[in-house]
């Protein structure tokens, strides 16, 4: 059972994952014992709308986050509209600037992945289990 979900559009900018950031830790706010969500949540939700600026979501379209939390496990969704460009995990170069992301949401999250959304694009979610 949810005790809380919120859901947001966001454009496609620089500004998105610290909105998308800002969302979370007001929506965890409100929920009783959620601390053991927080840090790693503010770490998933900002690399995956960040992915979903600079590889999912083209000009004009808009991303849509949503945010499930209950007393045992935070859920986050990122939607964007390619859905033609699957997420990849790969270990990036020692040199290499970016290339981090998914590997950063794979070591704080319990599970992640992708799939199909309805007409167009894809999801990329992540869940965050209590402690």
């Amino acid at each position: 059972m949810s005790v809380n979900i919120s859901s947001i559009r966001l454009p496609r900018s620089r500004r998105a994952p610290g909105e998308a950031r800002r969302r979370l830790s007001s929506l965890l706010a409100d929920v009783p014992n959620s601390s053991c969500f927080l840090e790693s949540g503010l770490l998933a939700v900002s690399e995956l709308v960040t992915n979903a600026v600079l590889h999912g979501t083209p000009t004009g379209y808009l991303i849509y986050l949503a945010l499930d939390v209950s007393p045992s496990r935070l859920r986050i969704e990122v939607h964007d509209v390619r859905g033609d460009r699957a997420p990849v995990l790969s270990p990036p170069g020692l040199d290499e600037e970016a290339g981090r992301g998914l590997q950063l949401v794979k070591s704080v999250t319990d599970t992640w992945g992708c799939c199909p959304r309805d007409l167009i694009g894809k999801i990329v979610w992540c869940e965050v289990l209590a402690r």
